[in-house]
């Protein structure tokens, strides 16, 4: 009797559902209309404008004038901005691999079931609430007071700028990374690893051909997003070292902001700059999804 009023209450409630969905259907361009609009005024207006610009010389919106592709061969003319896209590309490659081995590493640790787990989670994934221009500063303190002692800053050389925003942007990132890594761990099949065992499997066989493989997507989505913040690190670069020596240790966002803001004259390549710095992000971007639904495909 009881099986029978339960079920037709939920088919009552699912009769109602769909009645529901039948009438708001035709309400569902009003309701997202001004999404929709704001939408295209926040973004879709100004990314074709910025475009527009891109291929003109202007001082403001209302006196832009058109002049092809001077801007870009002017862009690719800079030798700041060449050695920005090569310096902020070595940046991101070295940020992917130390920032990924660390945070695999720390959620390999964290899954063992050791005591205080929790808090050393917590701890870790601190550093990503902080905002970049306050962890510039204080990393800036930090490592100019031990560098003080050597007699040099971070601003010394770009040897130093590069390293520095290394150690902030692992201090940062590890924390957020190693939580993606640990639902993937914990996603791991306990079958397959006491299987793995039983079968006379040392612990590195295990992490090579068990546990690596079946945390794939994981590390898919930290690799790629490991890499898209390192070509957009603008904030940490700007407080730790705004560039010097001589524009040396300047990323690509920086470079495109003082291009813009601080030469008169230029803004057009600076516009030209971001379109292809967007460029560049976005096929990151499409990569990884392209990669990500390959991995959701084959498993």
């Amino acid at each position: 009797m009881y099986l029978k009023y339960k079920s037709a209450v939920f088919g009552l409630k699912e009769g109602k559902i769909a009645v529901n969905k039948k009438v708001l259907r035709p309400y569902f361009p009003l309701f997202a209309l001004p999404t929709f609009i704001a939408f295209i005024i926040g973004f879709i207006v100004p990314f074709g404008l910025g475009i527009y610009l891109s291929f003109c010389e202007f001082t403001t919106v209302n006196d832009a004038k058109l002049v092809g592709f001077k801007n870009y061969s002017s862009m690719f003319k800079d030798p700041d901005f060449i050695h920005a896209l090569w310096y902020t590309a070595v940046f991101a490659v070295v940020s992917v691999i130390t920032i990924n081995i660390f945070a695999f590493a720390i959620a390999m640790l964290l899954t063992k079931g050791i005591r205080g787990t929790n808090i050393f989670r917590t701890v870790f994934f601190m550093p990503n609430l902080i905002g970049g221009i306050v962890l510039g500063y204080i990393w800036q303190l930090i490592l100019n007071g031990i560098l003080g002692k050597f007699g040099a800053t971070l601003t010394f050389s770009e040897a130093y700028g590069f390293w520095g925003m290394i150690i902030l942007m692992n201090w940062q990132q590890i924390g957020y990374m190693m939580i993606i890594y640990i639902a993937g761990i914990q996603n791991v099949p306990g079958e397959l690893l006491e299987a793995a065992r039983i079968d006379g499997a040392t612990n590195g066989q295990v992490l090579r051909k068990v546990i690596l493989p079946m945390v794939m997507p994981s590390i898919t989505i930290c690799t790629f997003l490991t890499l898209t913040n390192s070509f957009k690190l603008f904030d940490q670069n700007l407080a730790l070292t705004n560039g010097l020596p001589a524009n040396k240790s300047e990323l690509l966002a920086l470079n495109i902001y003082n291009t813009f803001y601080g030469r008169v004259g230029y803004e057009g390549v600076g516009q030209a700059k971001a379109v292809m710095f967007f460029l560049i992000v976005g096929a990151i971007s499409i990569t990884q999804l392209i990669l990500t639904h390959r991995k959701e495909v084959q498993q």
